[in-house]
């Protein structure tokens, strides 16, 4: 079963965009996502620094 996510504190880093939200336990998470074409980088963290460091640091493979 899918959960419904309501993403919040939304910030775009390049292609790369950062959120945070509630898992299904109470718990917050955070989510660096990239929006390129054909990229499917897509991760959770725990704390908001590993996120944005994870955009920061991000490169598409595909070009």
């Amino acid at each position: 079963m899918t959960t419904n996510r309501r993403f919040r504190r939304l910030v775009r880093i390049g292609p790369v965009q950062v959120a945070t939200y509630y898992d299904g336990r109470g718990r917050e998470k955070h989510t660096a996502a990239c929006t390129a074409p054909r990229c499917g980088f897509a991760t959770d963290y725990d704390s908001r620094a590993a996120a944005e460091l994870a955009a920061r640091t991000h490169r598409c493979a595909i070009r």
